[in-house]
């Protein structure tokens, strides 16, 4: 304890000294000089500071200058491959009502949320997923929009749950939907335009593929197999766990939903399945959820993108809300969880007070396509250099160098103006490791002259400028 004497200003004298040990120095110890006056509340502030942790909370992230080069590299791919198909940009509060979000985020996520009162008692919460407050937002402007409606969003969303990797508490996505309607089309589109930015962030075709299946179908094989309707969404969200749980604690979530042993073996042959062909034998080839993957696999083959798709019947997609068709796209080796993921919706509207009206989106988080890109190109980001870097050798040249970098940005240049006076060398050093292409360096005999050197960092070569 740190021994403290109080004065007539009822101010305590504590022990002061820029050692960081000082706390463990009996006062008596200390040299007079070496004592100062300090008021109880700042005493306090003081043992506080030191112990907060520079760390950003658990699960969180920050973003250093070296961070947002990866990270720009996939929103810039986003927006570019979104706005190129077509999608327009909206956005909403991060703060969304609690009560949608438990009615329509499913179980799992439900559990996730990051719950809140206001201060006049109102529950609230922040979004884990946009896809319920898209819904809400179409919902309030249904009889004014012209669908069927494309929209697209970078958001950020929190899900307090078990970090592993490829999993945060909070992330970044790309969510892409089409609303109002039933054609098949509108999932080619959105599918389309997420392997657009997948190749835009320099990912390989070879490198990851789409695995496809549908809700209906598996509805469809369900009912085949005696197992109620009323059923089916219990056996979605257990099915959904396959790799996360053992198939014998999927088959006790199953007999607790009551089903028997007989119907748990039969839901577990049609996991089984592995072609389109295989399920359409078992479905019937009338059936309109074959009908739609079909289509599905024929438009990507005519967008150029059909090797990329595979069926997959495990595909399901632990969001409640899903009615049709789905999909998950993962690395080929299946070393990472699923790098985006979504499917047909068409009763979302109908269950937060909206219209009935199909609709189709997916999410695309930033966290596992990071690790993804990071694996198969490497830890160092490709960045394309652009713009100048302008230094001077001291502060007469500055005026010079601030009217050249003015004159350049005016000119639609980026320019990054050096702050200080710098020696060459520290110059051209600090320069080579940013992102500018050219660097020029103003010393005397250049502003005597009115010309400068531009050395372009990418080829070494220099060219004469005038300032």
């Amino acid at each position: 304890m740190v021994p403290q004497k109080v004065n007539a200003a009822g101010l305590r004298r504590i022990a002061y000294r820029r050692s960081p040990r000082f706390f463990e120095c009996p006062l008596e110890e200390m040299d007079s000089r070496h004592q100062q006056t300090v008021p109880i509340g700042l005493m306090t502030e003081m043992l506080h500071m030191s112990t907060i942790s520079f760390e950003a909370p658990r699960g969180m992230r920050d973003f250093y200058p070296e961070d947002m080069v990866w990270r720009n590299r996939v929103f810039d791919a986003w927006r570019a491959a979104a706005e190129r198909f077509g999608f327009r940009n909206y956005d909403a509060c991060v703060v969304e009502s609690l009560e949608l979000l438990q009615r329509k985020s499913g179980e799992e996520v439900s559990e996730q949320i990051y719950a809140f009162d206001d201060k006049s008692g109102r529950h609230l919460a922040l979004r884990p997923e946009m896809t319920p407050t898209l819904a809400r937002m179409v919902a309030a402007r249904q009889t004014r929009l012209p669908f069927p409606i494309k929209w697209y969003a970078v958001a950020q969303c929190f899900r307090y749950e078990r970090m592993t990797r490829g999993r945060k508490r909070e992330h970044y996505q790309l969510n892409m939907d089409v609303v109002g309607s039933e054609d098949v089309l509108c999932e080619a589109e959105v599918l389309g335009a997420a392997v657009s930015a997948m190749r835009d962030m320099g990912m390989p075709d070879n490198a990851w593929f789409i695995h496809v299946s549908s809700r209906a179908l598996l509805g469809e094989l369900l009912a085949k197999s005696g197992i109620p309707e009323t059923q089916h969404p219990a056996v979605f969200i257990a099915l959904d766990k396959r790799g996360k749980i053992s198939d014998d604690d999927i088959a006790a979530l199953l007999r607790s939903e009551g089903l028997d042993d007989a119907a748990i073996a039969k839901t577990f042959e049609l996991l089984a399945v592995t072609t389109l062909d295989e399920a359409a034998a078992l479905a019937g080839e009338d059936s309109p959820a074959i009908a739609n993957l079909r289509a599905l696999f024929a438009l990507a083959d005519t967008m150029g993108y059909g090797s990329m798709l595979m069926f997959d019947i495990a595909v399901i997609r632990g969001l409640s809300y899903y009615t049709g068709i789905v999909f998950e796209a993962f690395d080929a080796q299946r070393k990472f969880r699923a790098i985006f993921g979504g499917g047909r919706y068409d009763s979302l509207l109908a269950l937060v007070g909206g219209k009935p009206m199909p609709a189709v989106g997916m999410g695309f988080g930033d966290v596992v396509v990071g690790e993804v890109l990071r694996e198969i190109l490497g830890d160092a980001c490709p960045v394309e250099r652009k713009g100048y870097a302008i230094g001077y050798m001291d502060n007469a040249q500055r005026p010079a160098a601030v009217k050249l970098a003015a004159r350049l940005r005016t000119e639609g240049h980026n320019v990054d103006l050096a702050l200080l006076p710098q020696k060459p060398k520290h110059f051209f050093s600090k320069a080579g490791a940013g992102i500018a292409r050219y660097a020029v360096f103003l010393g005397p005999d250049d502003v005597a002259s009115g010309a400068a050197q531009a050395k372009d960092l990418t080829t070494r070569e220099a060219t004469p400028m005038t300032l």
